[in-house]
């Protein structure tokens, strides 16, 4: 399996979750091949970050039309919402960059890319907390303020 090969429609548990995503941009019916600015205007991705991240190895293989303009599928935007969805984790590069070798590698690599997502899965719901706190925070201010201001009297921060 390659980084560039989408796993099949979801039908049972277990199946690839960023699969069964929804999709946040509709593409036109039966149209599979993109252009890089196609690709930019449907990921919100700019044109600079989409040739970056195939210099990188992060979108290996990008298909080639006789002139050498990139032809980007399906196949492609899949994982790139996938990749997006692992740069909103705070994931670091390097480490999409590993994830995305291990895919190239085969299916022999499932427990280390499992190692992976469980390690920023765990970053993730940290972060969470932390936010859930501050939130926690902001809340308690806001109830303040909203009950001082019918009183009018001087208060700190």
């Amino acid at each position: 399996m390659t980084v560039m090969e989408t796993t099949p429609a979801p039908t049972q548990a277990g199946v690839d979750a960023c699969r069964a995503a929804p999709e946040a941009h509709p593409r036109p019916n039966g149209q599979d091949r993109y252009t890089i600015s196609e690709v930019s205007a449907i990921t919100g991705l700019t044109a600079h970050t989409l040739r970056w991240y195939e210099r990188i190895g992060l979108m290996p293989d990008i298909d080639r039309s006789h002139t050498g303009q990139r032809r980007y599928g399906n196949h492609d935007l899949d994982w790139l919402a996938f990749v997006n969805k692992l740069r909103l984790t705070g994931m670091p590069v390097a480490d999409m960059v590993r994830y995305a070798e291990l895919v190239r590698l085969g299916d022999h690599t499932f427990d280390e890319r499992r190692e992976l997502l469980e390690s920023t899965r765990r970053d993730v719901l940290h972060r969470m907390a932390e936010l859930q706190d501050t939130l926690a925070v902001l809340d308690h201010k806001i109830t303040f303020y909203a009950g001082a201001g019918s009183a009018q009297q001087p208060q700190s921060a």
